[in-house]
């Protein structure tokens, strides 16, 4: 579920009219609903009750210090991907030692800083990662500790740029070869045997993979907790959202996905998988992303022209895939709602930004409410992987971003400058200022 909705003829989200904020903030504008962060966490968490469990939110999905802040205040961990995401957990608020940092290609550097930081655990990806972290610990003269993530080579059916539980990616150690690395850390005087992880993929919509993945790797957890005392096993993240209809009311167990699957539940999840988990005894832990933020955040776009040509309708907004790459990169759906319903007409149309590429498209020959020139259009379920993945391309300022808290709002990013995409860039030393050379002559 979550809080954007129609009152009368204009979109809210929480207590605050969008048009509100577009006058104040313009576009294109990412805004943000706390009270759905807060109970997309919530609800994940009452799912495991009874269980010992931590929810470590993956920060990739969005940063914003906003929405970081918010989620610590649960009582959150998180999992980051890099040494920058470490320090922007930090200036949220966020605990380090409530960070797992997870990633194929971690660097010496980010290590050490992590390790220093007080980090819960590394989940190491490979031998030669393995033997990296034990060279710092040992450097560092401490135990860094550690979970192998295992590949289960299990297809979650999922898109094929967002696929992870496979022999056929970058991602994990494989199953057969998993027993003989963690006797390997055993023996290693830099590292500690923390726990086991696993994560095989995004925006699963089915609880089916997540079983069959669980269900081959618990016995290996249990075993492992046996040989060499883990504490903890983590089964990832990847609970998928609604994307269509976005705006959809009544019971979420009722939704289904494009494919005509029923929804993925985060108590159809918890439910699966218990049966499971239980009997191990372990700490089990979830880095959920998309299913917290995804549709807690809409990315609002004016139109500047509609053009004919021949039969086609262009909607030409002023939003474009350097704000939100989902629908280039992936040909994502997302649905596109106006932010004040002035009239019943309809009309089949693209919705394009002005970047100079044809795949800078939101939707093609979609059914869309009639919006005129200067309307303004809602982009929904855009509260992941749309911000974190822009780009100044076109050199384009990364828009503005708006967080609601009932009828109070925040900017918590500030739309950039134009001069601050080219602030660190100079000509090169050799290179004379066309004023120069007019002087010169």
């Amino acid at each position: 579920m979550h809080e954007f909705r129609y009152e009368g003829t204009k979109l809210y989200c929480e207590g605050v009219p969008v048009e509100t904020l577009v006058r104040k903030y313009g576009t294109p504008l990412y805004v943000y609903s706390e009270e759905t962060i807060r109970a997309a966490y919530s609800r994940l968490d009452k799912a495991w009750e009874g269980l010992p469990h931590a929810i470590c939110y993956a920060v990739k999905a969005n940063s914003n210090l906003a929405v970081l802040r918010a989620l610590a205040d649960l009582g959150a961990g998180f999992d980051i991907v890099s040494g920058g995401e470490l320090q922007r957990v930090m200036a949220a608020g966020g605990d380090p030692a409530r960070c797992i940092f997870a990633g194929v290609g971690k660097s010496e550097e980010e290590i050490r800083a992590a390790l220093k930081a007080g980090i819960y655990c590394f989940n190491v990806e490979s031998e030669a990662e393995l033997e990296r972290i034990d060279a710092v610990g040992r450097k560092l003269r401490k135990k860094a500790p550690v979970a192998l993530r295992v590949n289960p080579d299990v297809d979650a059916r999922t898109h094929a740029k967002i696929t992870t539980g496979t022999y056929e990616t970058k991602f994990g150690i494989p199953f057969e070869k998993i027993r003989r690395l963690y006797a390997k850390a055993a023996g290693m005087k830099g590292v500690k045997l923390r726990g086991l992880q696993m994560h095989i993929g995004s925006q699963l919509t089915s609880v089916e993979p997540f079983e069959a993945a669980v269900a081959k790797v618990a016995p290996l957890a249990a075993e492992l907790a046996e040989v060499h005392g883990i504490e903890f096993f983590s089964i990832g993240g990847g609970i998928g959202i609604v994307y269509r209809p976005a705006l959809a009311s009544g019971d979420p167990k009722w939704w289904f996905s494009p494919e005509g699957r029923r929804m993925i539940t985060a108590e159809a999840h918890a439910e699966a998988l218990r049966p499971h988990l239980e009997p191990l005894g372990l700490k089990i832990i979830l880095e959920p992303g998309r299913f917290i933020v995804g549709n807690a955040g809409i990315l609002v776009t004016r139109v500047e022209y509609v053009k004919q040509v021949g039969n086609k309708t262009f909607l030409i907004v002023d939003a474009a895939m350097n704000d939100l790459i989902r629908p280039a990169f992936y040909d994502a759906y997302h649905e596109i709602v106006p932010v004040e319903k002035k009239a019943r007409r309809t009309v089949v149309a693209n919705v394009v930004g002005p970047v100079c590429e044809t795949g800078d498209c939101f939707c093609r020959d979609r059914m869309l409410p009639r919006v005129g020139e200067g309307g303004f259009l809602a982009i929904l379920s855009a509260g992941a992987y749309g911000s974190v993945m822009s780009s100044n391309y076109n050199t384009r300022p990364l828009p503005a971003e708006v967080m609601v808290r009932g009828k109070r709002h925040a900017l918590v990013r500030e739309r950039q400058p134009v001069e601050a995409i080219w602030a660190l860039e100079k000509p090169a030393s050799w290179q004379e200022s066309a004023t120069k050379r007019a002087k010169r002559k």
